[in-house]
């Protein structure tokens, strides 16, 4: 169990995401520990400074959810068999 759960945190260390607002005016990618590994920006969004903040705020917060999911996924596979009391529910990998 152990094993599994440790290589379930590597697996999502390694993990890149990318998160996307605006059609793709601006992405995001995230490493699986949500370090920020790149910003990409249109230059039609460097127009307007609020909605490229508001773009940017959505691109991160979309690749944060990704990461999210992504660890969910890996904590669930990791744990498959596991007998849990209902309702209980294991810690994020985070």
């Amino acid at each position: 169990m152990q094993e599994n759960m440790q290589r379930a945190q590597e697996e999502v260390a390694a993990l890149e995401v990318t998160g996307n607002a605006g059609g793709g005016m601006v992405s995001v990618t995230l490493g699986g520990r949500m370090d920020c590994r790149k910003v990409r920006i249109d230059p039609a969004a460097l127009a307007d400074a609020e909605m490229l903040e508001d773009l940017l705020a959505a691109a991160f917060n979309d690749a944060v959810n990704k990461i999210h999911a992504a660890s969910q996924e890996k904590l669930a596979a990791a744990t498959a068999g596991l007998p849990l009391p209902p309702g209980m529910k294991l810690p994020g990998l985070f």
